[in-house]
């Protein structure tokens, strides 16, 4: 073998393995430049990201994903592993995120949370060994320090489901629905969004809508316990002067049966007092019955408006039904 043969294929040798090892060093990269190759992302798609202040890596890895809006009943057939909390986005690693589009205007702001959510899980798919375990000390040790029933909640139904999807739902749930983090928290997310607490903010707002209607149920329950009691102590006050005025009614008819004109002619006054007295209290007692009706009317209205916005949410009229 001639010194040149030999040479070139020392020489092939090692620009092969210098590709191998470029390639498995590189194996991300080429993989989000083989999955954007000819991806155009949709205006819907483009606006999520920039609402939710996607930095240019996020938003790269949230379009490798290829992000898929879908509708009632498309979601449930592409997120189909079961969960225990409201489902409103999926993310299925070296598949995609896919995204239930809520329509609902009282309800806006919840795609663009979902979507920083959903992204938030493909940046923790990506995280090495030691970079989880230092970001899950992380958000374990702040989640012990929140004091916020509604994310401790939803922490605790993921918990009872699977232990071991925690420190990534703390991962998502952290980064985009609480304001104030610690330092180094808000350090680590800055790296993913230009501007985190807009997603919070969005967060919020949404949130907002359903504690409203929460506080407003609790106002008219309060309202209605309140005018129960009163209709019900108007009622026996009504039997028992209903009481009164019959028995004055039976003695004013039996002296006229006894000719005692004088005494029943005394006695008029103070039985068409009762009688007033007695009427008052029926139309008191009715003004109360017809103030608690439209009270009723508002409280089941609330009821149904919140049973619409939940429905909105809600995919497990379909089955099957799922997410990440």
């Amino acid at each position: 073998m001639s010194k040149f043969v030999k040479y070139f294929n020392i020489a092939l040798l090692v620009a092969l393995v210098g590709v191998i090892g470029f390639g498995l060093t590189h194996s991300r990269q080429i993989l989000d430049y083989f999955a954007l190759r000819g991806y155009n992302p949709s205006s819907r798609v483009v606006e999520l990201a920039s609402a939710t202040t996607m930095n240019d890596k996020t938003r790269n890895v949230f379009y490798v994903n290829h992000p898929n809006l879908q509708d009632r009943k498309q979601f449930a057939g592409s997120c189909t592993q079961a969960e225990q909390t409201i489902v409103l986005g999926c993310f299925i690693e070296n598949k995609g995120i896919y995204l239930l589009e809520v329509d609902d205007s009282r309800l806006q702001g919840i795609v663009e949370v979902t979507t920083a959510h959903e992204t938030l899980h493909a940046m923790y798919a990506r995280l090495s060994g030691d970079e989880r375990t230092k970001i899950d000390k992380m958000t374990a040790k702040f989640f012990a320090t929140l004091d916020n029933p509604r994310i401790k909640e939803n922490i605790e139904n993921y918990r009872k489901k699977d232990s071991g999807v925690v420190p990534n739902e703390l991962h998502s749930i952290l980064g985009t629905e609480v304001r104030d983090l610690s330092p180094e928290l808000e350090e680590y997310y800055s790296q993913y969004f230009k501007d985190r607490k807009a997603i919070v903010a969005f967060s919020e707002k949404y949130e907002q809508t359903f504690i409203d209607i929460e506080n407003q149920v609790k106002a008219y329950d309060t309202q209605l316990k309140s005018l129960k009691i009163e209709i019900e102590t108007k009622e026996t006050q009504i039997q028992s002067l209903g009481r009164q005025v019959d028995a004055e009614r039976n003695r004013l008819d039996s002296l006229i049966k006894s000719h005692k004109i004088g005494e029943y002619n005394a006695s008029v006054e103070g039985y068409n007092s009762l009688v007033n007295q007695y009427n008052s209290l029926i139309r008191s007692r009715q003004a109360q019955a017809e103030q608690y009706n439209v009270i009723v009317d508002k409280y089941n209205s609330l009821a149904t408006t919140e049973s619409d916005l939940i429905k909105a949410l809600k995919t497990d009229d379909i089955k099957p039904i799922g997410g990440v």
